[in-house]
């Protein structure tokens, strides 16, 4: 291993279309806290993971050379639970799956993963490693 004083990944920025539809998605499908930022941003926490939301419109300083649109984004969340319960996770919320239960290797290792979208179409993954 080198030597690195970088400790690990600390947010990602998702871009949307919505504020409000992608505030109520990330909230009621993933238990997002939402928080509201200044420059139009958002903040969703998830758990231990966050992230920043520029909505359109938004006027962040800095900004990447080349933001992405919204959908443009493919973000994975570990699941606590199995595929089969992620599943019914989706289900129980009104989110149609497009794939899965199929196994992915992720950041711990070999899991199984469920995939979705969000309103904007950027797509999701919920990963269990049981």
């Amino acid at each position: 291993m080198t030597d690195s004083r970088v400790a690990g990944l600390d947010h990602l920025v998702l871009h949307v279309s919505d504020g409000a539809a992608a505030s109520a998605f990330y909230r009621d499908v993933l238990g997002a806290h939402v928080e509201e930022l200044p420059y139009g941003r958002l903040r969703f926490r998830i758990s231990d993971a966050v992230l920043n939301v520029h909505q359109a419109g938004s006027t962040p300083h800095p900004r990447a050379a080349r933001p992405g649109g919204p959908g443009s984004g493919d973000l994975c969340f570990a699941f606590a639970g199995s595929a089969e319960e992620a599943l019914a996770h989706l289900a129980a919320r009104g989110v149609e799956a497009i794939e899965g239960p199929v196994e992915r290797d992720g950041a711990r290792g070999i899991g199984r993963s469920v995939y979705f979208r969000d309103p904007d179409g950027t797509l999701l993954e919920l990963i269990s490693y049981d």
